[in-house]
């Protein structure tokens, strides 16, 4: 009865705006008053107000009166009327308009015909407007929830780039589930798009990647059951670069991690943008044998594109310094050097443009991963442009060079080891080649450096073995030095190099007796310790006090290898060992635990290594990390804990992450959709199973399962 009588309300309403506008339209201006007057003296009951308001409206006074086709005609049910009300205002682009009478039929007869719905949705996604892209999108669930077959794919695709452009990464990731869900994929150059707006945010970035995903294991669903449909919806190099950058603008290296480890999976091909995304990936997460791996194909590029894996090097030469090995970044920096003629020389070598595969954690391994990569397969505006950090190598006049900050790391470590000596060739080398900013200058900025933090026998051993490789020091560098022992009253020292100085043909000008500070600063042309190295050098002896242990990266390496391969006892033993030595675990090395427990189906012991997680959390040793929480929720989801799934939720909402309830919901459907169902608290055998019923209801209350 309600119904039915709200229905007889609205559709009077109609008739009474109707039968207005039209006695609005018709009657002359002058008559309009006398008019109005005598109806509204005949108008009766609860509709008073609403005539009123429509007669004194002025918007709705002039409706229509400049076109027939818009007034409404009395022949027809109220059904066409609106029907080609809300045509013509679709057709016009009367955006709020045709919401309104869209909202009007709806609560009269339903959804309108499939045509009209999606060119509803169309309109509103043209509008490029918060507010009824918003609209549409809530009418897109509506619609899926009640009637999904009046959606269509096309309308789909444009709602959620529409939504994508205007930063609504949310609703936008919705739209492309509902569609992948029956099975559609929107075309590689428009999802390349959307993918291309979502990832400009860190929200943006993990949906983007979860979609991902779940398109990458719709992908290898299809192709296991030979579905021609599977190469439709495969994704290509281009938006996994998308998302892979985007990992490392946001600093997301397990997320960056897991998606690189995708491609292999679905055999996309890594090209020169993939290969240095990857790189950053790998340096995030200390990963240093896959670079070197990575290093090996790298090498063989040709000339031109030398300067496009400058952030490479970069990215291997820092892993070589957190790992404390001087003797792999003085390589790095050699090999660069030797390469360099030989990438001329190889300008045009077809072998070097032939696809590699790379194994992803070992060669030893077996059964492991395999990646196609193409160092020289460089698609034009494939990707924005990486985070470009050029804070040790730089590309100058078509070199690789070194920067200050790789100098003062190669002087603090090999001053910390006592390796001077080797210190000097590496300088030597490096001065000799065109390889430095510092050029020439290089040597003596060294030792005005060393002068001006007191290490006057460093600087003078530098001398010496310049001297010895048939390489003398300037002038300046000399008299830098004797100035520096005089200040600090090293008299002897003093006499004896201005003896050494003599030899080499300097200093012939002074004698003993003449010598003063004074005179000597006279002399020095250029004050050789105020360079920006100086500057540098004590910013990286301030950053070495900061940084981790490196023993913990090489126990990443060997705990990751041992996770590949599925050797999960020797992974254990080596995160026993680590912390035995009191050295604290990091979110790889959990995270590098936690993929080996789960390729086994260990989901228990997962439960344990969560207990350390907490207490290393509580102790200050390790800081929330979003994608760890993930990855310990999905497994929890996968081996039915759902008190320890609750928990990590919990641990979430604490530290505000945003938490992809679409992602989770879609888990528990696929593994335990009809888990505890029908089963109420009374019916709970056990007390443990009363426990897990009332966790398991708690979830599905959370992801929204009715």
């Amino acid at each position: 009865m309600a119904l039915a009588f709200t229905k007889d309300i609205l559709l009077y309403n109609h008739f009474m705006k109707s039968y207005l506008i039209s006695m609005v339209s018709a009657l002359p201006r002058t008559a309009l008053t006398s008019n109005i007057q005598e109806f509204l003296h005949s108008s009766r009951g609860s509709q008073l107000p609403y005539v009123r308001s429509v007669l004194f409206n002025p918007s709705l006074q002039n409706f229509s009166t400049d076109n027939q086709c818009e007034r409404l005609s009395w022949e027809g049910s109220t059904h066409d009327i609106l029907v080609r009300k809300l045509e013509f205002a679709l057709k016009n682009h009367k955006v709020h308009e045709a919401w309104e009478v869209f909202r009007d039929f709806k609560t009269l007869y339903g959804f309108p015909d499939i045509r009209l719905v999606n060119q509803l949705i169309v309109q509103l996604c043209y509008s490029s407007n918060n507010h009824w892209l918003r609209k549409a999108s809530d009418l897109v669930l509506q619609i899926v929830k009640d009637k999904s077959h009046l959606l269509q794919a096309d309308t789909l695709m444009k709602l959620s780039l529409s939504l994508a452009r205007l930063q609504m990464p949310v609703p936008a990731s919705v739209v492309l589930r509902l569609l992948l869900e029956t099975k559609h994929v929107p075309p590689l150059s428009l999802l390349s798009l959307v993918v291309l707006h979502m990832v400009k945010t860190e929200i943006g970035t993990h949906l983007a990647s979860n979609y991902l995903t779940q398109v990458s294991d719709c992908f290898k669903h299809s192709r296991d059951n030979k579905v021609h449909h599977a190469r439709l919806i495969k994704p290509d190099t281009m938006i996994f670069n998308l998302v892979l950058e985007a990992c490392v603008r946001f600093k997301l290296s397990l997320k960056g991690q897991y998606i690189f480890e995708l491609m292999p999976q679905i055999a996309v091909v890594a090209d020169a943008h993939s290969i240095v995304i990857i790189s950053q990936i790998f340096e995030m997460n200390g990963l240093r044998d896959e670079m070197k791996e990575l290093k090996s194909h790298v090498d063989q590029v040709s000339a031109p594109y030398v300067h496009h894996y400058r952030q490479f090097y970069n990215s291997l030469l820092s892993l070589h310094f957190k790992f404390n090995d001087i003797d792999a970044a003085a390589k790095l920096v050699l090999d660069m050097n030797r390469h360099h003629d030989s990438h001329i020389s190889r300008k045009d070598s077809k072998s070097s443009q032939m696809p590699y595969l790379m194994a992803i954690g070992s060669h030893n391994l077996k059964s492991g991963l395999k990646i196609e990569i193409e160092p020289e397969l460089l698609q034009k505006d494939s990707v924005p442009k990486v985070e470009d950090r050029q804070d040790l190598i730089f590309y100058r006049d078509g070199k690789l060079v070194l920067s200050n900050r790789a100098l003062a790391k190669f002087i603090c470590l090999y001053k910390k080891d006592g390796r001077i000596s080797e210190l000097s060739k590496l300088l030597l080398s490096v001065q000799e080649g065109p390889y430095s900013l510092a050029g020439f200058n290089l040597c003596c900025d060294v030792i005005g450096a060393c002068i001006h933090f007191g290490w006057l026998e460093t600087a003078h051993d530098i001398v010496d073995d310049m001297e010895a490789a048939g390489s003398p020091m300037g002038r300046d560098a000399y008299i830098s030095l004797l100035l520096a022992y005089h200040k600090e009253k090293m008299h002897r020292e003093a006499k004896a190099f201005l003896k050494q100085m003599k030899k080499v043909g300097l200093g012939k000008e002074f004698s003993e007796d003449t010598i003063s500070e004074h005179i000597l600063c006279a002399e020095t042309s250029c004050v050789l310790y105020k360079s920006d190295l100086v500057v540098t050098l004590a910013q990286v002896f301030k950053d070495e006090e900061e940084i981790a242990f490196p023993m913990v990266y090489e126990f990443n390496s060997a705990m990751y290898f041992f996770c590949k391969a599925r050797m999960i006892d020797d992974a254990l033993k080596a995160y026993r060992r680590m912390e035995d030595m009191k050295i604290q675990s990091t979110v790889q090395t959990f995270a590098y635990m936690i993929y080996g427990y789960s390729s086994l189906g260990m989901y228990r012991e997962i439960t344990f290594l969560w207990g350390d997680i907490k207490r290393s959390m509580r102790t200050g040793n390790l800081v929330p990390n979003r994608d760890l929480f993930e990855l310990l929720l999905l497994n929890f989801l996968k081996g039915g804990y759902f008190e320890r799934v609750m928990e990590v939720i919990g641990h979430m909402r604490d530290n505000n992450m945003y938490l992809d309830k679409w992602m989770y919901k879609s888990e528990f459907l696929r593994l335990h959709k009809n888990l505890y169902r029908s089963l109420k608290a009374s019916n709970a055998r056990t007390e443990a199973q009363s426990k897990r019923l009332e966790y398991v209801q708690a979830f599905r209350k959370w992801v929204g399962i009715d």
